[in-house]
């Protein structure tokens, strides 16, 4: 028996220098790497898709909401710069009331994309079902039209009853408080016209109407140049009224914006057909679906709204050269990101329409290139973020030290936009025009809450890193979020049945 083990052992090892044997297995490892290449390759090749019209439909898209963000973008600096020449108070006062008007327009972008999931799937059904998808479509908005309103009165109201307990929220210095107290005296009347222009020009976008939204903000944008002018400072025959007339002028665009997209929208549009007497129509049936859509992504929007307020609190605490150096590339990060937010607001669309239709696996598809676009376009953004750095910090009087942060904060910011660029384009685009909104709100806050804030702090306070792991920790939760959307995508689960509201 012994002899018997030795000899099997002994032909066992001469197997390894047999040369048909080695032949076998490096054939078969060959085999294996071939394998693990050719999957790569088709990974690869899903996250660029051949078919050119859906590009170009993308493209014709996202440019005009890109373009659209950057006059918002041009309107908000032409107001910091106007107001700014009246001294600091008033532009702190001005800067402080619109903290609060903001919280009022996060609030519309939650409601406006909210709808923006039904609106655009309801048109893609129009194909199949014209009545049915025409009616709920006009539920939705209506739906949407009374939810803005309504937030716009109780906006209104605090804003007209009590606008220094408003104001105290943010400063304690009594001059500020009162400039503030005018600048909200003369924009109780704009959470309206605000509301409206913003949830109206989704709406249109949404059934593929982008250019006409993009012409009217930029005559907003030279309405409220002239309007500011004249009012601010006095000029064009109009009485000098300083923060009020900053105030007005704004006042005075947002009329006028709201005035043409809403007109045209309620009067003039024929596609969706949406008319005034809609706004009195019963929604009963729809209102259960809308809420189960529309609902997470206002309540998501709004808390991330919190949680970024509270990055920004951390920050605040890490001295003045960090908050310095963070003011200078914001400005950077904010111009990047356009592309991007126009490409996410396509994606939402685009997949939206797709399963309107009844095209499940196209929209899979579409999905994975969405997935390349913003990985191409995250890189694109770090590229020109680090070509661009040195010379808009250099742009700037400051400290040494503060130069130093702002460079660390620029690498930063490079590296993360590639994970930000691909997250935003699912998150805020594919997935949420699949109707995944409920699961996308866990993600957003769980990310944020329990990654980002709490390695952050640490990163700051406890372990004091240098300023670029310290912004790297705080926006981690990017990171993390654009690996999670790969396994959502692959996994299909995010393609939810949307009804029409009737059986």
């Amino acid at each position: 028996m012994m002899k018997y083990q030795v000899k099997c052992a002994s032909r066992f090892r001469n197997m390894f220098h047999d040369d048909a044997f080695c032949r076998m297995n490096n054939h078969a490892f060959c085999i294996s790497g071939e394998h693990r290449r050719i999957k790569v390759v088709k990974a690869v090749k899903k996250l660029f898709s051949g078919d050119r019209t859906f590009y170009m439909k993308v493209l014709a898209m996202a440019l005009p909401i890109a373009l659209q963000s950057l006059v918002t973008i041009g309107v908000n600096m032409l107001d910091t710069i106007m107001v700014g020449r009246l001294g600091e108070e008033a532009l702190s006062a001005s800067s402080l009331a619109n903290q609060f008007i903001n919280i009022y327009h996060i609030f519309c972008m939650g409601i406006g994309m909210g709808a923006s999931v039904l609106v655009s799937r309801y048109w893609g059904m129009k194909t199949k079902e014209e009545d049915r998808a025409s009616e709920a479509l006009k539920k939705t908005i209506c739906i949407m039209t009374r939810l803005t309103l309504s937030l716009a009165l109780l906006f209104a109201v605090v804003t007209l009853v009590i606008p220094g307990t408003v104001m105290k929220m943010y400063t304690t210095e009594g001059s500020i408080i009162s400039l503030g107290m005018i600048y909200f005296r003369y924009s109780v009347v704009t959470y309206f016209f605000l509301g409206m222009s913003l949830v109206c020009t989704i709406v249109l976008r949404s059934v593929g109407q982008v250019r006409m939204p993009l012409y009217v903000s930029i005559g907003a944008f030279g309405v409220n140049f002239v309007a500011n002018y004249a009012l601010i400072f006095g000029k064009l025959g109009m009485p000098r009224l300083g923060i009020a007339g900053a105030a007005l002028g704004t006042l005075i665009a947002r009329v006028f914006e709201a005035g043409i997209i809403c007109g045209y929208l309620f009067f003039i549009d024929k596609a969706i057909g949406f008319r005034l007497k809609h706004l009195f129509m019963r929604t009963g049936d729809l209102v259960g679906e809308y809420i189960r859509i529309s609902i997470p992504v206002l309540v998501s929007d709004g808390i991330l709204a919190i949680g970024n307020n509270t990055v920004v609190m951390v920050i605040g605490h890490l001295g003045v050269a960090f908050v310095a150096a963070n003011a200078v590339t914001s400005v950077t990060q904010q111009m990047s990101n356009v592309l991007t937010q126009g490409v996410s607001q396509a994606g939402a669309i685009v997949t939206g329409q797709t399963l309107g239709e009844g095209g499940r696996e196209k929209a899979l598809n579409q999905g994975y290139a969405f997935l390349g676009l913003g990985l191409c376009l995250g890189l694109f953004a770090a590229a020109v973020i680090r070509l661009i750095s040195g010379p808009v910090i250099h742009a700037y009087e400051m400290s040494p030290e503060t130069v130093e942060i702002a460079g660390q904060l620029m690498d930063a910011i490079g590296m993360i936009m590639i994970f930000q660029s691909a997250n935003s384009i699912m998150t805020k685009g594919v997935l949420r025009g699949g109707g995944d909104t409920k699961v996308l709100m866990l993600a957003d806050n769980i990310f944020l809450w329990l990654l980002s804030i709490p390695l952050g702090i640490a990163a700051g306070f406890a372990l004091k890193l240098p300023a670029f792991w310290i912004y790297t920790c705080l926006k981690i939760d990017q990171v993390a979020k654009a690996v999670w959307c790969v396994f959502r995508l692959r996994g299909g689960k995010w393609i939810k049945k949307i009804s029409t509201g009737r059986n």
